[in-house]
């Protein structure tokens, strides 16, 4: 009896803990294209980005890249670019992405639906990142049509560390209130966190979708809103399971430089 009490314990303080958030990740090797770098190598996973633990991540339904540039929006579909890869060690995908225009770049990506037995949910992450090129910055606040997204209203490229970031999530292009929107630093190994819950940051939108965070550290920080989506899909049980949908939005942070 005691030991079951123990047990049981132990497995309620377990439950209590905070979970670690997942998020689909469109990394460019770049956050800019210049003359001088015109090709973007991007790699796409699904993973623990603070604590560099990843996921196999089958290929994804759809993956492409919309131009925007003069007001106008030109979408490429990338897809059958992806080469298989490894990020942190698990399946992974990325390809190489010539950028021959000046405009702003938003590569945009639909993954198949991941399965999390420990949650019982599957979780799929409509994930985008923001390159600009050639100096052009014209359409970097334009939604580029999903379901579910973010929409920055901060400028999300040519930021320094301390900056305040701020996105609009949009469901199905109307404002999301009261969103839960988690931020996290693509660590890369730099820090330890003091508790598990500085791995994870969040705060939440308001009426109006927004939200707001401050990034104190340079590198790539990447943005999940997250909700259950309205449909379901069979779990391996053959069961109706829910869908965990995330908005994700990846923005680099740079580092104040002193002299030339």
């Amino acid at each position: 009896m005691r030991i079951s009490r123990l047990f049981a314990a132990l497995l309620v303080l377990g439950m209590a803990s905070p979970a670690f958030a997942h998020f689909g990740m469109v990394i460019p090797d770049a956050p800019v294209a210049t003359q001088a770098k015109k090709t973007l190598g991007l790699n796409i996973s699904f993973s623990h980005p603070f604590e560099g633990k990843g996921m196999d991540m089958a290929r994804p339904q759809a993956f492409s890249v919309i131009r925007m540039d003069d007001g106008k929006a030109e979408r490429t579909e990338l897809l059958a670019a992806l080469q298989e890869t490894k990020v942190m060690g698990k399946a992974a995908w990325k390809t190489d992405y010539k950028v021959a225009r000046p405009g702003v770049y938003q590569f945009v990506l639909d993954p198949a639906p991941y399965w999390e037995p420990e949650e019982n949910v599957f979780i799929r992450h409509l994930t985008k990142v923001v390159v600009p090129a050639f100096g052009a910055e014209e359409g970097w606040d334009t939604p580029a049509g999903l379901k579910f997204e973010i929409v920055p209203l901060t400028r999300p490229f040519g930021n320094f560390a301390g900056m305040t970031f701020t996105g609009q999530v949009l469901l199905e292009g109307k404002p999301a209130a009261g969103v839960v929107v988690e931020a996290e630093l693509y660590n890369k190994g730099k820090f330890t966190p003091p508790t598990e819950y500085n791995v994870t940051q969040s705060v939440k939108t308001d009426a109006n979708g927004v939200f707001s965070f401050t990034c104190p550290q340079p590198g790539w920080w990447g943005f999940a809103a997250l909700t259950t989506d309205k449909d379901t899909l069979k779990g391996p049980d053959g069961a109706d399971k829910e869908i965990e949908l995330g908005a994700v939005l990846w923005t680099h942070f740079d580092a104040w430089k002193q002299g030339k």
